[in-house]
């Protein structure tokens, strides 16, 4: 691994969603634990539809003086695009900010002594990948998600860019996957012609950066990197160094008071080890009224302790037309609602038996970080795919759902009470894979780790272009 011997700098570029920033920054802060003489810009830019995350990152950095921030300018890309998928929409926004973000980095480079090393995008930022060969600066790619995400985008190319998913499609194959993986587990968008085009032209972009960043770790899969790895002319390196993962828990959410922070971990030190499920299904997250009925009466049917982050926290008037009658007085002791829940140190609690959730791919790593089994129920992005493959490839998982559509499907009570009593079930052979997969990933990032050596090739890549 080369020794940093002189200062050097890169750029980062995330997109301004909770789920790619918080591990956008943790990676920041990895590779300055790893280079001490690194210092990193993060180019911040505000999407119309996107709450302020300014407090947060600022929170994040506060300690951490090798990191800055730049604000962008906002950009109004033509209103009909705001009807389109969201990745369409982010594309043509880039597309209308390119100029400023070229601006502010050629700004950087004359104004700072330290060379700049790299642009590091996010995945779905690839179009500014021209900003950098504009000015002579490698660029990478960041995926927040895993091997297998950007594996479905790249296969893309194998199809006609117009040729958009149905349900109805034979299964299809992605490159190091051991089976073919069924249409409607794929992300909403590629069935939709803007949002194919899209993922199809980033998948393009990608093989003109120097190298691919991922969230993941090879013991996980290895297979994938392979795959890819295999076919040099169309990827570049491929880099796991994760899990990456907020464990000081600074996606706090600013709402939350610090009362009710104590309440949840309080209630939880009081609880038997191993016997609570906590249900959270993320920041974007929550039910219709008739389904929220169906997961009361499952937790009450079912009898398993619970803490259930729902996001609206039930007044009298919510209990009398959601909850079951008498479910509050039934709950007395054995479980407790709330808006918003610390998941990092809830996950961390020994009184946490098993984990409902929307298999977001941070909350994914995060209940493998602690050993917690997962019972699955995706919601949105490639949640489905995420979910498919826990179950499936890795049997990390407990199948509730694999392709719920969130609007058009209802999960009765008696399915999920069946699946809640699979997830508790100490026989349950998921715990035991959980267990020896959390040892791989804290193995990954200790030194001479996988992910640890991935760091320091990625930064011996980074060096090298310059």
């Amino acid at each position: 691994m080369a020794e940093m011997k002189k200062k050097a700098e890169l750029i980062f570029f995330p997109i301004p969603e909770i789920g790619h920033l918080a591990s956008f920054l943790e990676l920041a802060q990895l590779l300055i634990n790893h280079h001490n003489h690194l210092s990193i810009t993060f180019l911040c830019m505000k999407l119309p539809y996107a709450p302020s995350l300014d407090a947060y990152i600022r929170s994040v950095i506060a300690s951490q003086p090798q990191i800055q921030v730049i604000d962008l300018p906002q950009v109004e890309p033509p209103l009909q695009e705001l009807l389109r998928p969201l990745s369409h929409y982010i594309w043509s926004y880039l597309q209308t900010l390119k100029p400023h973000v070229k601006g502010i980095v050629q700004n950087i480079l004359s104004s700072h002594s330290n060379p700049i090393i790299g642009l590091l995008l996010d995945v779905f930022c690839s179009p500014l990948i021209d900003v950098g060969n504009d000015l002579g600066i490698p660029s990478y790619l960041y995926n927040s998600s895993n091997v297998g995400f950007f594996s479905l985008m790249l296969s893309l190319q194998k199809r006609q860019i117009g040729y958009v998913f149905n349900d109805s499609d034979p299964e299809w194959l992605i490159p190091g996957l051991p089976d073919p993986v069924p249409s409607s587990v794929f992300p909403d968008a590629l069935f939709n012609k803007d949002g194919y085009a899209t993922y199809y032209k980033h998948a393009q972009r990608s093989k003109d950066s120097k190298g691919i960043i991922v969230n993941s770790f090879s013991e996980l899969e290895q297979n994938l990197i392979d795959a890819l790895c295999d076919d040099q002319s169309q990827t570049p390196p491929i880099y796991a160094v994760g899990p990456l993962i907020d464990l000081k828990g600074n996606k706090s959410n600013p709402t939350l008071d610090q009362g009710q922070h104590d309440r949840i971990l309080k209630w939880l030190d009081e609880q038997p080890d191993s016997s609570v499920v906590f249900l959270c299904f993320g920041s974007k997250g929550s039910f219709d009224p008739s389904q929220t009925r169906e997961i009361a009466l499952a937790i009450q049917h079912s009898g398993v302790r619970f803490l259930w982050s729902i996001h609206s926290p039930p007044t009298t008037d919510i209990e009398e037309r959601i909850l079951p009658e008498g479910f509050l007085e039934w709950m007395e002791g054995r479980g407790m609602l709330c808006e918003w829940a610390p998941q990092v140190e809830i996950l961390a609690h020994k009184a946490i038996g098993g984990f409902v959730s929307h298999c977001g791919w941070n909350s994914i790593l995060e209940s493998i970080w602690f050993g917690v089994s997962i019972l699955t129920w995706p919601i949105y992005g490639e949640q489905k795919m995420n979910t498919f493959r826990m179950v499936r490839e890795f049997g990390l998982a407990v199948e509730l759902k694999l392709d719920y559509r969130r609007g058009s499907d209802l999960v009765m009570a008696e399915e999920i009470e069946k699946g809640l009593k699979q997830l508790m079930d100490r026989d349950n052979v998921v715990h035991k894979n959980v267990k020896e997969m959390k040892d791989k990933a804290r193995k990954a990032v200790l030194t001479g780790g996988s992910s640890y050596i991935a760091v320091g090739k990625l930064i011996d890549n980074m060096l090298g272009s310059n």
